[in-house]
């Protein structure tokens, strides 16, 4: 009777035993995954003396946009010297931004879209991380106003008399990449801690076209036919900079200059079309400038603002473009 009393009691403790350790398995793998969750979140290959995460993995920013579109071109065409000035009207719109380790998402609302004043289209994605980044643009507008000289006769285009539409892409390979952090500057994912520059790399992209449309010519019988396109992909390197202030302020600035190294661009004035040959002197500039101020390690503010300017000088064609977008913003990290 003991005996079995004693095999009684050494499976019940066997039996607890094995329990205990099954919870004591399942407990580490649990502080296991965590912790394999929150290195990988945290780890990163910067140098943390010059680039942190932040303590929150969650930030919320309310966002205020402006964007706007110059449009400038001149050539001779049998003989007839044309020049076109033109501008869209200015998008501004207020968004709301959420960003969970390093993914994010928005929400943004136009009020003069809603009131029917502003009916362009315009679609833009930024990308920045440790070494890439990335600005593309789409516009479909048919809010250009301007001058158009032919000869010696000038015409004001009012809105609807053209439509543009115009491509913007630029990329960025970041060099110095451990100390210098585009993120901290453009998204806030990061923490400048030092101020670093770093060179960087890319590759330009600027295309789309302006036309007259139907509406000018049943406004003004005698206006001129209009066909304007431009394509150029260029190449290049720059320079960029985070100045760090006293601990709160941050400063950015960057540039990267490429060089076309293909292009095609025609003007095209009541049927009769001229196509740019030899490239003289064809560039696209992408510029960057950011200032953030951290009033807490939880609450911060700022403004950013990126352009993509272009020269294309050619012998029939010459061609600006300046596309432009404006940012401010306040947010909290959680």
């Amino acid at each position: 009777m003991k005996y079995i009393q004693c095999l009684i009691i050494a499976a019940f403790l066997l039996i607890t035993s094995n329990e205990t350790c099954a919870q004591s398995r399942d407990q580490q793998l649990r502080a296991y995954v965590d912790s394999v969750l929150t290195t990988r979140y945290y780890r990163s290959p910067y140098d943390t003396t010059y680039v942190v995460r932040p303590d929150g993995k969650l930030t919320l920013k309310v966002r205020m946009n402006q964007t706007g579109n110059d449009f400038h071109a001149k050539g001779t065409v049998n003989d007839i010297y044309s020049k076109a000035d033109l501008k869209t009207s200015h998008k501004t719109t207020f968004s709301v931004v959420g960003n969970y380790r390093g993914i994010g998402v928005g929400v943004a609302i136009n009020p003069a879209k809603w009131k029917g004043i502003y009916k362009d289209y315009e679609f833009n994605l930024n990308y920045y991380s440790s070494k890439l980044s990335l600005d593309f643009s789409y516009q479909r507008s048919a809010t250009l106003t301007g001058d158009i000289h032919r000869g010696d006769m000038l015409e004001r285009l009012e809105s609807d008399d053209l439509t543009l539409k115009v491509v913007n892409l630029a990329g960025y390979y970041t060099f110095n990449h451990r100390r210098f952090s585009f993120p901290a500057a453009f998204t806030q994912s990061y923490i400048q801690r030092r101020s670093a520059g770093s060179w960087l790399a890319g590759i330009s992209y600027q295309g789309g076209s302006v036309k007259t449309t139907d509406d000018l010519k049943t406004r003004n019988p005698n206006a001129a036919d209009i066909r304007i396109y431009v394509g150029h992909v260029g190449i290049g390197g720059g320079y960029g900079y985070n100045w760090v202030v006293g601990k709160k302020w941050l400063f950015h600035m960057s540039m990267l200059p490429t060089f076309v190294i293909y292009n095609r661009n025609n003007m095209t004035v009541n049927g009769e079309r001229k196509e740019a040959k030899h490239m003289r002197f064809n560039m696209i500039f992408n510029e960057r400038a950011a200032i953030v101020y951290n009033f807490s390690p939880r609450y911060f503010a700022g403004a950013t603002l990126v352009m993509n300017n272009s020269i294309f000088d050619d012998d029939v064609v010459v061609v600006n473009q300046n596309k432009w977008r404006a940012r401010a913003f306040f947010g909290l990290r959680l």
